[in-house]
This record gives C-alpha cells, structure tokens and sequence, in this order.
C-alpha cells in the first residue's frame, strides 16, 4: 500500500520536499502525519525492504501506551482503528485480575490497580482517555502508515539514507545511487542513526551495565522456569508466554558489543546462570539482544537537521518508555516545523522543540538508570531494591509511580502563568456532549471560552484558521473560565476568573501568528 515497487521508482526524483524523514517507524511516521495534517509535502525514508518482523508482532512486539501518548492519538482520531488495545488489557499469562492486577512495574517491582488513587491527579478528569494501553508495534505502524499515505505522505522502503548534505536553503540527502531535496530533514532512524552520526550530534550519556536477550525458544523442561517477570540473585528473565523470554545478564553488556552470533547453546547457559535452574533449550527459533546504554544527543537540532525518538536518545526499555517519548517528540515537533515551513511561525518557535523535549528526555533516560541501578545482582542494590518495594506498596507510592510511568506528571515549563499552563488539556465535555479531544482531528489551535466572552472570540478571530474558538459550559471545568490549546494539545494559557486579555495576547502571540 505504502510502498513504491522498485520498477517503478525513478534515477532521481526531481521533487523538492518541505521535509524527508529518515525512518518508517512509529515516531518517524507519526511526524509525517502532523506535518502533513498541516498541509507540507513529506517523503519517508525506510532502509528496512519488509514491514514484518516477529519483533514487532505479539508478544515480542508488546508496548504500552502512556497518557500522553493515547491522547495524542485520540486528538488525532487514530485511536479506535487500533484493535490490540481494546482486546488485550494484560499481555502476561496467570495474570492476576481485579485490585491486585499489575498496572506497571518500576525495575521489575509491580504497582497494582487497587493502590492508585487518580484523584491525586488534580489536573486529569475522571472520564478522561485511559492512562495506559497496550499496543503492538506491527499495527500502530500499520494505521500511521496507511494515515500518512492517505495524506499525502510518500514511504520508500529499501532506501537507506546513505549521507546528506545542507545548505542554508536546504538538505540533498543521498540513498545509494539516488538523491533527494528537501527543506528540512528529520532523522527517526533509531539508536544508531545515520542522520545523527553524519549530521555531527554529540551523544552523551552512559555505557551499559547489562546485555538483555529477547527470544523465542521451545523448552524441554518448561516447568523448570516461572512465568511472569523474576528477578534473581544474577539477574532477571521474563516469561511473558511460555517459551518467549526476556533476559538481562548483567555483563557490562560484553556479549551485546561482542557482535556474536546468539547461539541455542548461548542462551542455554545464559539463561540456566540467571534462573539456577538446569533448564533445557531443544531449539532456538530467534533471538536479538539490546542493553541499558543511555544516551542522548546535546541538540536536537543543527540547522536544518533534526532528530526524535531513539535517534535524540536511548535507554534501556525497562517500563517501555522508549515508545512514548519518541511519539511525543513528533507531536512536539511537529506543528512547529510545519508553522516554520508555512512562515508562520513566531520567532523561537521551533528553538522551543529543543527546549521543551531535551528536559523530558533526561527525566526518562535518569528514570531508566535508577531502574538498572535497583536490579544490579549485588547486596546494594537489593537493599534498595527493599525499600522502593515498600514504598510502591503504598497508596501514595503506587500513585506517584503510575504517575511518572504513564506521562500524567510530564509537564513543560512554559515560565510563568496559570498552574495548569504547559500540561496536557483534559478532556473537557462540553454541554452538547462533544470533548475537546474531538474538535483537535485537524491540529488547530484552540481557545476554549466557558464563559463565551465577546474579546476572546474577536482575538481567536484575528489568528484566522490558525486558531479555532470554541465556547459553551463544560460539565466539569476545573475551575477554570478560558483555556488557550496548543496544536499539541498543551495548555499554553488559562485563566481562572475574568479573563486577563493582555497576557492572553502575550500568549498566543508566543504561539502563534
């Protein structure tokens, strides 16, 4: 659907693009539909020739989906075409049901449904979208695909960005014997990025402290091993279905750098070590292997180069944030460089990607080391490792923790102004039935008017299409009287009482032109 067969695609094409994106994956796809929501020409770039892989099926291909990530579909109507999520609440067998069901885990110790009190969680509605989901990488690439293609969007697979070179008006950017102009060019082509080694981001951070193994096996033996996830005196393993395993060896992550091949007898004696058991592997049928390295690149951006997802930063996958903060990255992103190819974008605005995103990804790269640092196999860790267990057993420690794992906390520092500003918008429910949720398909901008003031509709009436005005009473409204909604769906402005018009201004001129 997506793809252009090889006899069919030309010498050179010839078309100038407002943005190529390096990468088919779920960030690089999803940035392509925002930008092409907001009408720029888009073509993508897939070094991968085929769209299957057992890595991005069930179970392997299992994450979860944070708050912020499940709005931001939502607030694009993508949500309901995904069918995983509404069929598959647990990915675990034996999982356990009701108040005590596992909600999310912090280095392998779980938080339950039954301690999580949302009513701490003063800035999310009680009907709001669901905190977390679970999804498959296969299908979410599926619909934002098929989204992308039917906005226009070009996707070639088989094209490896092979090297690119800007100018101030522009990016060539090379595939083999072919090459292509673009305005911009993003690289979503994951941790070991072309676009971000070639484009001379510095990527700092820490080498790793585990090899972790995904596989799929038979076992002689099953019984030998524990479903579910098992931490041990050497390390951990997941059996999330019987014979798919997850395993981390805490090597310093030797056998990862080795680049050996992994073997049925490797795994074997890797994981007969971490479980001490004597358990038998009679066949190996595939395995990949990954690590705890943290890394994140200094800038976001050199000049007409940009980077999200797993290119601007990785991490181990402990807690599955990888997903969402490379999904926000291009809901960040998005809206502000379209704006800036459009010319309608306020000075700083697309400077402002850099310094709203880098801040969230130290919090996820340092959210994920604290991780490692409880699960390493030595007295230390396993004396801390007690203490976190009996705080997440708590109401309030099982709520802060849901809270960081689902993206309820996540929070941009828009400076000074109303509380709420720079959180997510809750899902107001306006007196007709209709959620704001709703009302942002089309990415706009959106100044919500409680109080259905004259002034507000006259200012939103001066930004044009840019800006959507929308009033009438919501059943629950949060005390607020008038919120400002970034195409992102952040709060860039809100207000309480009367309505102050001057900061308003002040606001939306930050935001928008």
């Amino acid at each position: 659907m997506n793809t252009i067969p090889e006899s069919r695609k030309p010498a050179q094409d010839h078309a100038i693009y407002d943005v190529i994106i390096s990468g088919a994956g779920p960030v690089g796809l999803f940035l392509a539909c925002e930008l092409a929501l907001a009408k720029c020409s888009v073509l993508i770039l897939e070094k991968a020739a085929h769209l299957h892989s057992p890595l991005k099926q069930l179970p392997f291909g299992i994450r979860g989906l944070n708050a912020l990530s499940v709005e931001a579909l939502y607030r694009r109507g993508l949500l309901n075409e995904l069918e995983i999520p509404k069929r598959l609440k647990n990915p675990h067998q034996n999982a356990v049901q009701g108040p005590r069901r596992h909600a999310g885990h912090f280095a392998g110790i779980p938080f339950h449904d039954g301690d999580i009190d949302p009513s701490q969680w003063k800035y999310r509605l009680p009907g709001s979208t669901d905190t977390n989901l679970i999804a498959e990488m296969e299908e979410l690439e599926t619909v934002l695909a098929r989204r992308a293609v039917s906005l226009g969007v070009t996707i070639r697979h088989g094209h490896a960005i092979t090297g690119f070179h800007q100018t101030e008006d522009g990016v060539t950017v090379q595939s083999g014997e072919q090459s292509f102009q673009s305005k911009w060019l993003v690289g979503c082509d994951g941790a070991r990025s072309v676009v971000r080694k070639t484009g001379g981001f510095d990527f700092a951070g820490t080498e790793p402290e585990f090899t972790g193994y995904s596989v799929k096996v038979d076992i002689a033996d099953p019984e030998k091993l524990n479903p579910g996830r098992n931490l041990t005196p050497r390390g951990m393993y997941l059996q999330s279905q019987p014979g798919y395993l997850a395993i981390q060896d805490f090597d310093g992550g030797a056998f990862h750098g080795s680049e050996k091949p992994v073997t049925r007898e490797h795994v074997q004696e890797v994981l007969r070590r971490i479980s001490n058991t004597d358990v038998t592997i009679s066949t190996l049928h595939f395995a990949t292997t990954w690590t705890d390295r943290a890394r994140q690149s200094t800038s976001y951006r050199n000049g007409r180069v940009l980077l999200a997802g797993d290119a601007a930063h990785t991490h181990s996958p402990l807690g599955g944030q990888g997903l969402n903060l490379g999904l926000g990255d291009a809901m960040n992103l998005g809206w502000k460089l379209a704006a800036t190819i459009r010319q309608k974008a306020p000075a700083g605005l697309l400077d402002s990607y850099q310094t709203e995103r880098h801040p969230i990804g130290v919090q996820v790269l340092d959210w994920s080391r604290a991780q490692v640092a409880i699960m390493r196999p030595d007295p230390h860790a396993r004396a801390l490792h007690a203490i976190i267990r009996d705080l997440i057993n708590t109401r309030d420690g099982a709520t802060y923790f849901a809270g960081r794992v689902w993206g309820v906390f996540t929070h941009y520092d828009l400076g000074s102004g109303h509380p709420m500003a720079g959180y997510s918008v809750p899902d107001f429910v306006l007196e007709d039935g209709t959620a704001i949720g709703e009302l942002m398909h089309d990415g706009k901008g959106i100044l919500l008017d409680f109080e259905m003031n004259a002034s507000l509709k006259n200012l939103a009436g001066e930004y044009g299409e840019r800006m959507k005005y929308v009033s009438g009473r919501a059943k629950e409204q949060l005390g607020l009287s008038a919120v400002l909604i970034r195409p992102d769906g952040i709060i860039a402005w809100a207000a309480d009482g009367e309505p102050d018009c001057i900061e308003l201004r002040k606001a939306a001129a930050r935001w928008f032109v």
